[in-house]
């Protein structure tokens, strides 16, 4: 949700926030991405972060133990 929607192609000399999201994913992970938040910065979903509703996200956080956000 918010600025987080923009990690996609981040990088930076000590994390790779972007090679780190696609290790997330690719280990099986889930991202949901924030749909409002996604077209208020005219950004389109892609396989890593597809566009979620609140619902979406409400449901992952019942669903989960632990959840990270940022």
């Amino acid at each position: 949700m918010g600025e987080a929607v923009e990690c996609e192609g981040l990088t930076h000399e000590k994390y790779n926030v972007d090679e780190q999201l696609k290790a997330f994913v690719n280990e099986g992970g889930e991202i949901l991405a924030c749909g409002t938040c996604l077209k208020s910065r005219q950004l389109h979903e892609s396989e890593a972060c597809p566009i979620s509703t609140m619902i979406d996200c409400v449901n992952m956080v019942v669903w989960a133990d632990k959840t990270v956000t940022f």
